[in-house]
């Protein structure tokens, strides 16, 4: 039957509104695929509106082209522009370091979408040790460039022919295929330059594709490879421990002098830090398809990514508490010689200059400097797939996958410390308005204090995430012109995830200071106020001194883990089509095994294995109706779920003495949430549109921390005992929201775009012990009330350009140190210029950031910033060639 293409509510709807919703648009791909043909910005533009037009379910697209005319250097890059899709530049709190890297759907954590590469499974490792050692399930798209893009299809709504475990929603990107080229022989390449404006330094990228097919289309290979390189200087102030002011950080009596000041919020510990790291994504993807008739073909993917991110991290900390409490000695302390105190913060604190009469200086300090190397850290992605698709009869066709997948995230994390002799300094905090004021006399002088001078930490953390997996599909035309088509398939699979942690060991004579490191340099920042211009240590030196004093010769058994999941899966799903009504309704059946094995204190690997089994229905259905000719309306409603993360199930810290424990849960429950859509979409001119929807996700199983009791083998009391645990629990939470989107082509290459996505996330079960039940603080991870995007562009034969505007308030980044950490409202500017010399040959001009803004990130409240960073600026240029 030929379908209308536009679709939209219909009165079928209420009568499944508890079955959930799954759109068909890869089915109907699969029956009969299509080939992306780009030209420019403006075809690009409708091809997406198109795909998003004609599909069943909720589905955002995009096309190779509008990658290609912005500075997209990964997927994440290209998806921040959709309405209701949230990117952060960083794994986890660690703050942002200007590469998009994490994706989330509708205000939810990244843990709850789900990233496929061509419809299968793929892992990704983490550089980051507390992101190593969190084992989060969401995958890192600095793995991902943007040349492998031939389209990214973002599934708003669930379907049952979709692999589960993207409770928000999931993304697929999609890769060229070598039979869907037009030309028997296709290469395409670039060469770009890359400036960081912080850093300093120009860097090269390298991408190339070559596809190769025989004359009658049945034999073909394409392969693609890239080195993209990027110098990375981040510059920030950092507040690490803000607490209450108690006579516990008074040695002098200064507090109970001052009742103003008790109780009052203080930064303790505040650092100029500055991290620098070489970054070299490099790899490559063949993929070989093999047409044997007709009716079976044979497709086989192999893919390899490495991020090479060896960094180094220096920070010169004001550090008050130490000279307040004489270095924990309980000897007195240096009392503040003036100070303010603005609500429930002390805004400013000086100490004076030199060691007060009468007191022994020799173990306290003000600043103290800690400078980290990490060596060799690295992250990784690789899968190899074998696609097979067989065509039975007219009526009945199979697709089967084959295939494994695996990510490993390594870092050496090394770190020197030196504590400074006293010289007194003082702090002015301003909030969120700009970095806090410090002055330390003498900073830019090393000096060692003369008890206790050194100090170092050392670890080695590695964690490989793999899975292996296969799965059928059938399709099944009926002949019915209403329930037009069937589709059925089952997949297993088994994922593991394994977490090594070796602690490494400082030898004495490393912390003398006749073998300090001797590569004594400047730390210059470019923010304001903050402590600049200071003495640090040159990475290689730092380096130099780790492997003649550190060794990594022990395990630190109770940080590693290990987790196995064993997964069965099938669906059922039918298509149907009227004259004004089309969609698909479905189920899948999940069963899942947990094994579970947590470290334990011991000397020797005595895990603590826990097991368990659970089953998931999950039903889904997508309507879509042609209310008017150009006018298209959606439902959807849906069962969804997700799995917690590797690190909320098993980073588990048992004290058998005290009998408290923290970390995971080895018992969590999947996160489940039922899933409402209503939509609209009027598409009033060709490549222009407007929609608006509604959206809600009801979660019955959310992750949260809290404290509860639970039972585990005390190997001290060799007995099982009850622990009580501050850790992941689950609860309940609710997340609402509103998405708009315009899109118009005006004509004669003009165009403008935009989005907005309003998110309401919060917690609604209160979990003993929770933020939400403490303090009343019932915020949701990564929900961000408020975003939009800005774009218009200008295209003809010989040029173009395009500018894009990104929008996030403020949003619950995550824990860290106990603390909740807020990011602030954020806006970033990027732009595009390309020139073609010739039809296959252009020069592009792009850049990301422009605005060069500032990442900002708070604990509590605004008056208590944790910490300000800068990236800067990045430029991009080069050259851009087909044939």
């Amino acid at each position: 039957m030929k379908r209308n293409l536009t679709t939209g509510l219909t009165p079928i709807a209420a009568a499944v509104a508890l079955l959930s919703v799954s759109a068909s648009v890869y089915a109907q791909q699969a029956e009969k695929p299509q080939e992306v043909v780009v030209t420019g910005i403006r075809a690009s533009l409708q091809q997406s509106i198109n795909q998003k037009r004609n599909a069943e379910s909720l589905v955002e697209v995009i096309t190779a082209e509008d990658v290609g005319k912005m500075p997209d250097k990964n997927v994440a890059d290209s998806l921040q522009r959709i309405p209701g899709v949230n990117v952060a530049t960083a794994g986890g709190t660690e703050g942002g370091f200007g590469e998009n890297d994490r994706v989330s759907l509708r205000g939810t954590p990244s843990a709850l979408t789900l990233t496929t590469f061509n419809g299968h499974s793929i892992s990704s490792g983490d550089w980051y040790a507390a992101n190593i050692s969190g084992g989060g399930r969401s995958v890192s798209y600095s793995l991902f460039p943007s040349e492998l893009i031939g389209r990214v299809t973002v599934y708003k709504t669930a379907q049952a022919d979709l692999v589960e475990g993207g409770a928000a929603g999931s993304v697929d990107i999609e890769s060229r295929k070598p039979l869907e080229f037009k030309q028997k022989l296709t290469a395409i390449g670039s060469l770009q330059g890359v400036n960081s404006s912080l850093a300093g330094k120009t860097n090269a990228q390298v991408s190339g594709l070559v596809n190769w097919k025989n004359d009658d289309n049945t034999v073909g290979i394409m392969v693609q490879a890239f080195d993209q390189k990027r110098s990375l200087l981040r510059d920030g102030q950092e507040f690490l421990w803000w607490d209450k002011m108690v006579p516990g950080y008074d040695g002098s009596g200064w507090v109970q002098a001052n009742p103003n000041v008790l109780g009052k919020n203080f930064s303790l510990l505040t650092g100029t830090a500055q991290f620098s790291q070489e970054r070299e994504t490099k790899g490559g993807m063949v993929d070989l398809q093999y047409k044997v008739n007709p009716d079976l073909t044979f497709d086989l993917t192999g893919f390899y990514s490495k991020l090479e991110a060896s960094n180094v991290n220096r920070n010169m900390m004001f550090a008050p508490y130490s000279a307040m409490t004489n270095g924990w000695s309980g000897k007195g302390g240096v009392a503040p010689s003036n100070w303010t105190v603005v609500g429930d913060t002390i805004t400013s604190l000086t100490l004076p200059g030199s060691c007060p009469t009468g007191l022994d200086c020799s173990s306290m300090s003000t600043t103290v400097q800690d400078i980290a190397v990490r060596p060799g850290s690295y992250s990784d992605s690789r899968f190899v797939n074998l696609d097979v698709s067989y065509k039975a009869n007219k009526d009945l066709s199979f697709t089967g996958k084959l295939g494994q997948t695996q990510g490993t995230g390594h870092t050496r994390d090394i770190g020197y410390e030196v504590w400074n002799a006293y010289t007194g300094g003082s702090i002015t905090v301003f909030g969120l308005n700009e970095p806090a004021r410090i002055v330390v006399p003498g900073s830019n002088v090393l000096t060692f204090r003369p008890n206790n001078p050194i100090g170092g930490w050392a670890s080695d953390v590695t964690a490989t995430d793999k899975e292996s997996y296969g799965q059928f599909d059938g399709t099944f035309k009926t002949g019915n012109d209403i329930l037009h088509s069937i589709k059925f398939g089952a997949r297993v699979a088994t994922h593991k995830r394994d977490l090594t942690n070796l602690a490494g060991t400082v030898d004495a004579a490393g912390t003398l200071v006749a073998n300090a490191p001797t590569g004594v340099t400047t730390l210059n920042s470019s923010l304001p106020n903050v402590l600049n211009n200071t003495w640090t240590l040159t990475g290689d030196s730092v380096t130099a001194w780790a492997n003649k004093y550190v060794t990594f010769n022990s395990h630190a058994y109770q940080a590693e883990f290990n987790v196995k999941e064993d997964v069965q899966s099938a669906y059922a799903m039918a298509n149907f089509n009227t004259d004004k009504v089309s969609g698909n309704f479905g189920v899948r059946f999940v069963n899942t095994k947990e094994h579970v094995e947590n470290g334990s204190p011991n000397n020797t690997w005595t895990p603590i294995v826990t097991e368990n089994t659970y089953t998931d229905i999950l039903p889904s259905a997508n309507f879509r109706v042609d209310i008017a000719d150009k006018l298209v309306g959606r439902f959807a409603v849906s069962r969804t779920m997700a799995r917690p993360d590797f690190g909320q199930l098993a980073a588990l810290s048992l004290l058998d003495t005290q009998m408290t424990g923290s970390g995971g849960n080895p018992n969590l429950k999947p996160i489940r949430s039922n899933n409402f859509d209503l939509g609209v979409e009027w598409y009033f001119a060709p490549k222009s549109m407007v929609s608006a929807g509604i959206y809600n996700m009801s979660m019955d199983s959310y992750v949260t921390y809290g404290s509860f009791t639970q039972q585990f083998y005390n190997y001290a009391q060799k007995k099982v005992t009850d622990y009580k645990m501050s850790a992941a629990t689950n609860t309940t939470a609710e997340v609402k929201g509103l998405e708009l989107a315009y899109v118009q082509d005006f004509g004669n290459g003009f165009g403008v775009n935009g989005n907005y996505t309003y998110a309401d996330g919060k917690e609604t079960g209160k979990a003993p012990g929770s933020a939400c039940a403490t303090i009343g603080d019932c915020s949701m991870v990564g929900t961000s009330r408020h975003s939009y995007n800005l774009g218009a562009y200008f295209e003809n034969s010989k040029f173009s350009a395009r500018v894009q505007y990104n929008y996030r308030s403020k949003f619950l980044n995550g824990l860290d140190r106990n603390s909740a950490i807020y990011q602030d409202a954020v806006g970033t500017i990027s732009a595009s210029l390309g020139y073609n010399l010739t039809d296959n040959i252009s020069l592009t001009l792009e850049g990301k950031d422009l605005n060069n803004p500032m990442l900002k990130s708070y604990a509590t409240t605004p008056d208590q910033p944790r910490a300000f960073y800068k990236n800067g600026r990045q430029i991009f240029f080069g050259i851009r060639a087909k044939i």
